[in-house]
């Protein structure tokens, strides 16, 4: 979601500065890349160890209540030609998931604004046990969905997303925004979602469907 349907890391990053700051700590941009696709919980841990005095649930509250207001005074920052996909492949009858990292609230406020039932299902952060780069949260979204994962194309746009998809044996599209995606197993990478239709998704799952995932199983 973050990063590829909508352009929200940077809300994540203007919440996290400010955090850090008032114990005392800094908080750098690369420091923030860190976090770009990790799990909340993930993510909390390393702003403890910057610093942050508060457990990792108030931290993930705090963030995700910052984030969630700057949403309503800015507006959602939707990501070029990502409304458009989704569209064609609803009118398509193509079976869409959101798999997402972020909290299940976050994820319905950022669904509930697109003007059509643009996903089948949502699998948000506090849906599954192990967060990505884990294959888990795809391969839920592929049991809920009642198909194999390798029968799924995922897009993504972080380095620990794109992991989580490769491990689920999906045929996963790196889409990079603010981190590169080079060299991380994307069987392709596309600069852009704009222009993109159902027709490159049909190309890309054609082109690469018997490309299996390597043998890392759980312990991605």
């Amino acid at each position: 979601m973050d990063g590829t349907l909508v352009d929200t890391e940077p809300y994540w990053m203007a919440a996290e500065t400010p955090l850090v700051e008032s114990y005392g700590g800094s908080w750098t941009h690369e420091q923030a890349l860190q976090l770009v696709g990790n799990g909340l919980e993930d993510s909390a841990r390393i702003l403890q160890a910057a610093g942050v005095r508060m457990g990792v649930t108030e931290i993930i509250d705090h963030l995700t209540d910052s984030v969630r207001r700057q949403l309503v005074v800015d507006g959602v920052p939707f990501r070029p030609g990502a409304r458009e996909l989704l569209r064609e492949l609803r009118d398509s009858g193509i079976r869409t998931a959101l798999v997402t990292m972020s909290m299940r609230r976050m994820a319905e406020d950022i669904v509930s604004l697109i003007d059509f039932p643009a996903f089948d299902l949502i699998v948000a952060g506090d849906d599954v046990e192990r967060p990505k780069p884990y294959p888990d949260p795809y391969l839920q979204a592929a049991r809920e969905l009642g198909i194999d994962a390798s029968e799924a194309v995922a897009l993504e746009d972080s380095a620990t997303g794109l992991r989580s998809a490769v491990a689920a044996g999906t045929v996963a599209v790196g889409v990079p925004h603010i981190v590169p995606l080079d060299g991380i197993g994307a069987h392709e990478l596309w600069p852009t979602l704009d222009g993109r239709g159902v027709a490159d998704i049909v190309t890309a799952f054609a082109d690469h469907r018997a490309v299996r995932a390597p043998e890392i199983g759980a312990d991605a």
